[in-house]
């Protein structure tokens, strides 16, 4: 299992001031050092955290240090004011992963993942132009269950990220039947040759589950690494997901 580290929350930190501190490339560097995967960013059209700038510096900075870079967020976000659009960014940066997100300008986060609608057939173009505009990319849905699986392949999708928000609220509940939902998720993918992410709501207290189901070749966690941060500190804190994933 893999690593990839969201940097939105660094973002959202240096925005709230309205000057480059605490700098995100710092924090990309820091966490590059310490043993990460990758790093992720998702833009939104109003650049409340991670802008379209970052995007092309972080796209940089993780060709220049050898690990991945993934951009996440909704394909039909268009070009409005300094947001260069999502399309044009993955165009511009070519990443190594493109992850696909139904959200909503309004959304205070990604909550729910893709579904059948009258988008389906825009979709499947937007996904065929991605993959052939950024040196063929992977591209993952966020989905959430089992028919979410069906509609990635249905799209022409090579990954899904699993939306495991209902996952973390189950185990902090102490409902470990959702293990279960999970495995499905991930044998019905595997019977249709996608490839397993996973992300939302992820902090030291859950992950390891996902660690012994197995078959899940990343986890995407953001939120839960800034606010672990207040508590053991940057480096420690990455020191400890490492440890967990790579047990």
């Amino acid at each position: 299992m893999k690593l990839s580290v969201n940097l939105n929350k660094i973002a959202l930190l240096r925005n709230a001031r309205g000057e480059n501190y605490p700098n995100i490339e710092y924090f990309a560097n820091k966490a590059i050092d310490i043993g990460v995967d990758g790093l992720t960013l998702h833009p939104r059209p109003d650049h409340r955290h991670a802008t379209s700038d970052d995007v092309i510096k972080l796209s940089k900075l993780t060709k220049d240090r050898g690990v991945e870079f993934n951009i996440e967020g909704n394909p039909f976000s268009k070009p409005s004011g300094d947001f260069v659009g999502f399309c044009e960014l993955v165009e511009d940066i070519k990443p190594d992963q493109i992850t696909l997100v139904p959200d909503t300008i309004d959304q205070i986060t990604s909550d729910h993942g893709w579904s059948c609608g009258s988008h389906d057939e825009e979709l499947k173009n937007v996904i065929y132009s991605l993959k052939k505009n950024s040196n063929n990319a992977k591209i993952s849905l966020f989905i959430d269950n089992i028919e979410g699986v069906d509609y990635a392949s249905d799209m022409g999708a090579d990954l899904i990220e699993i939306h495991t928000g209902a996952f973390s609220k189950a185990i902090n509940n102490g409902d470990l039947a959702t293990i279960d939902e999970i495995k499905k998720i991930i044998n019905h993918a595997m019977s249709l040759n996608l490839n397993i992410n996973a992300g939302h709501d992820l902090n030291l207290n859950n992950l390891h589950y996902l660690v012994e189901i197995g078959n899940i070749n990343e986890v995407s966690i953001g939120h839960a690494i800034i606010v672990d941060s207040l508590q053991y500190g940057f480096e420690e804190t990455i020191s400890r997901y490492i440890e967990i994933i790579r047990k």
